[in-house]
């Protein structure tokens, strides 16, 4: 006996296979969220991570940039108290080299040389004066490169002028401070000689030309 199949089988399975087709992109679409879900929140995470390490080396870095801005007020705070130190050490070294110049001018002027005028500008000296004649200001020179205490006499000028009616050699001369720090002797107190203080000359007739 012959069987006819009247029913639309043709069409069942058409809307079978759409079905399986709907259902295949429907996970197909959940599991393509779950993983683009997955995936957000782990670089969401990162991220957040990241941000977090941004901000701690931020912060450390302001720390460290206020310490080396503290350093530096430090260190020239350092440098201006040295340089103050340096100031009055130079002060306190070289309070007395007036006294030491006037006492070594006296000791080297020769006889017949007298000073007018006495200028000096870190170590050199500037002195004018009149002579008697231009030996002496020669003899003044050789004193004083002969001094303990100066040196260098440069720049003479000599010039023939009347003084109180009376003929005489008007002089200008440069000479330099020699500011060498010798080593400690003691005088005869028992303390050190001060800084940079001339040596007297052992010969007392050393003291004039």
């Amino acid at each position: 006996m012959i069987r006819i199949n009247l029913l639309p089988h043709r069409e069942e399975k058409r809307l079978a296979r759409q079905k399986q087709f709907i259902t295949l992109a429907v996970l197909a679409t959940v599991l393509a969220l779950g993983v683009g879900g997955l995936l957000w929140f782990i670089f969401d995470s990162q991220v957040e991570n990241q941000k977090g390490r941004n901000k701690y080396l931020n912060e450390e870095i302001a720390k460290v940039d206020k310490q080396i801005e503290e350093i530096k007020k430090i260190r020239e705070e350092t440098a201006s108290l040295l340089a103050k130190k340096q100031v009055v050490e130079g002060l306190q070294v070289n309070r007395s080299e007036p006294v030491y110049l006037l006492d070594q001018l006296l000791r080297q002027l020769p006889e017949g040389l007298y000073l007018k005028t006495i200028k000096q500008t870190g170590v050199k000296v500037t002195v004018t004066g009149y002579a008697q004649s231009s030996a002496r200001v020669a003899a003044f020179m050789r004193n004083i490169e002969a001094s303990p205490y100066l040196e260098k006499p440069a720049n003479v000028e000599i010039k023939a002028v009347t003084v109180n009616n009376q003929r005489a050699n008007e002089f200008s001369l440069d000479f330099a401070i020699k500011r060498v720090k010798p080593e400690p002797n003691k005088n005869a107190a028992g303390k050190a000689a001060p800084l940079g203080a001339p040596v007297s000359p052992a010969n007392p007739a050393e003291k004039k030309a």
